[in-house]
C-alpha cells in the first residue's frame, strides 16, 4: 500500500529504534514483565504515543494506513511494548479524537501525545467479554456528575494509564444503546485498579481489573451524546482489529527470518537443514501464509480509509492473519527443534505471544459470527 515519504521515513526510524534499543532489552521485558522506564522515555521522545493523535495536540495525525504501517515494524519485536503502544495509540486514544468535545480533547489529549499520560480502554467485564449486551457497570446522573459503578477485567495498559475509556449503562431499558463512554481519570474518587494479572505471554504490558465504587465522573467526562459508548467501540474495534493483523504480519515476517538464518547456518545429517524439502515446504506455507495476511489487511485498511463500514473486512483480517500466525510460530518452533523449545532463541516467547491474538478485541469465533451474518444478510 502506497505510503507518504514521512510515513516511511517513520517507518524507517521505527525499525531502527527497535533494533538498536527495544530487542537488546527485550528479554529483560520478558524476565521482569515490566518495560525499562528509559525505554518509555524514549518512546516518548520519538513521538510514538502520538502516532494518531491529532497535529494540532501534538501528535503525528497517521491514518489507518500509516498506524498499519508502524504496527508491522513494532510486530517485529517485544509483543508487550508493543501492545502497550499499540493500545494506547489505537482504542485508547481513537474513541476520544472520535468523539471528544473542544474541551475534552485539550485537556487530554496533548498529555496523552507526549506519552506523559497513557491510555487504556475499558469494556471488558466478568460476564461481559464477546457480549456487551452482558454489560453490568452502571453510571447514573447524580446532579454536576455521574456515579460508576461496577467492575471490568484484564484491562490492558491498566498498570500504567492514567486516563481511561470506560463504557458502562446509563439507560438499561435501552440495551446496547443505554451504553455510554466516560473519561475516567486514575485519581477519581471511588475509582481503583488491581494487581497486574500474570499472563502466558505479552510480558511487559500490564493488565488488570478495574473497580467502581461509587466512582465520581463530572458530567463533562462524558465522551459523546449518552448512548453513543457501544457505537463507538464497534467502530473503535473495527479498526483496533486490523492494526493487530498489521502487528500479526510484522511477527509472521521477522519469524519467518529467523527460520531463513537458521535453516542456512544449522546443519544435520551433514547437510544444511535448508537442502531438505520438508523443511523447504513449510518454510514455503509459512511466506504464503504471511503474504495472504497482509494482503488481506491492506484489503480491509483500504475499505476502511474509503469511508465504508468495513466490519466484515476488518473481522477476516484479523482471523486469517491471528490463526495464520498460530501456525507460522508452530512452523517456527519446528524447524529450530530443539533450540525453538528453549528461550534463548526467543522463538518460545512468540509463541506464548501469538496465542492472545486470537481472543483480545474479538475472539475468532465472533469474527467467523461476524462475517458469517453478513454472508446470510447479503445472499
Amino acid at each position: 500500500m502506497p505510503l507518504s515519504a514521512e510515513v516511511r521515513m517513520l517507518c524507517d526510524e521505527v525499525r531502527r529504534f527497535v533494533r538498536d534499543e527495544v530487542e537488546p532489552r527485550s528479554r529483560w521485558i520478558e524476565e521482569n514483565d515490566a518495560i525499562p522506564p528509559e525505554l518509555l522515555q524514549m518512546a516518548r521522545e520519538m513521538g510514538l504515543f502520538g502516532l494518531t493523535i491529532p497535529e494540532e495536540y501534538g501528535g503525528s495525525g497517521l491514518d489507518l494506513a500509516g498506524k498499519c504501517a508502524i504496527e508491522e515494524e513494532m510486530g517485529k519485536t517485544n509483543y508487550g511494548f508493543a501492545t502497550l503502544i499499540g493500545n494506547h495509540t489505537g482504542i485508547s486514544t481513537t474513541g476520544i479524537v472520535a468523539l471528544g468535545n473542544a474541551q475534552q480533547k485539550s485537556k487530554y489529549l496533548p498529555r496523552m501525545a507526549s506519552g506523559e499520560w497513557i491510555g487504556s480502554f475499558a469494556l471488558t467485564e466478568p460476564q461481559a467479554g464477546s457480549d456487551p449486551s452482558a454489560l453490568r457497570t452502571t453510571a447514573v446522573r447524580k446532579g454536576d456528575r455521574y456515579v460508576l459503578n461496577g467492575e471490568k477485567i484484564y484491562i490492558t495498559n491498566a498498570g500504567l494509564a492514567q486516563i481511561f475509556t470506560v463504557m458502562a449503562i446509563t439507560d438499561k431499558a435501552k440495551g446496547i444503546k443505554g451504553i455510554s463512554a466516560f473519561i475516567v481519570e486514575r485519581d477519581f474518587s471511588g475509582f481503583s485498579v488491581g494487581r497486574n494479572e500474570l499472563k502466558m505471554g505479552m510480558h511487559g504490558c500490564t493488565t488488570a481489573p478495574l473497580a467502581f465504587n461509587d466512582c465520581e465522573v463530572p458530567a463533562e467526562n462524558l465522551l459523546g451524546p449518552e448512548g453513543m459508548g457501544y457505537v463507538q467501540a464497534l467502530k473503535t474495534l473495527t479498526a483496533g482489529r486490523v492494526t493487530i493483523a498489521a502487528r500479526c504480519v510484522g511477527m509472521m515476517d521477522k519469524l519467518i527470518g529467523q527460520c531463513i538464518d537458521y535453516m542456512k547456518m544449522r546443519t544435520q545429517g551433514g547437510r544444511k537443514l535448508a537442502e531438505y524439502q520438508g523443511l523447504q515446504w513449510m518454510l514455503a506455507d509459512m511466506a504464503v501464509a504471511r503474504d495472504a495476511a497482509r494482503l488481506l489487511t491492506e484489503r480491509a485498511i483500504d475499505t476502511l480509509m474509503r469511508g465504508e463500514r468495513g466490519t466484515t473486512e476488518a473481522s477476516m483480517a484479523k482471523l486469517f492473519t491471528t490463526e495464520a500466525l498460530g501456525r507460522v510460530v508452530d512452523g517456527a518452533v519446528q524447524i529450530h527443534g530443539g533450540m525453538g523449545y528453549m528461550r534463548e532463541a526467543g522463538i518460545e516467547t512468540a509463541y506464548r505471544d501469538a496465542r492472545i491474538t486470537r481472543i483480545y478485541e474479538g475472539t475468532s469465533e465472533i469474527q467467523r459470527n461476524i462475517i458469517a451474518a453478513q454472508l446470510l444478510k447479503d445472499n
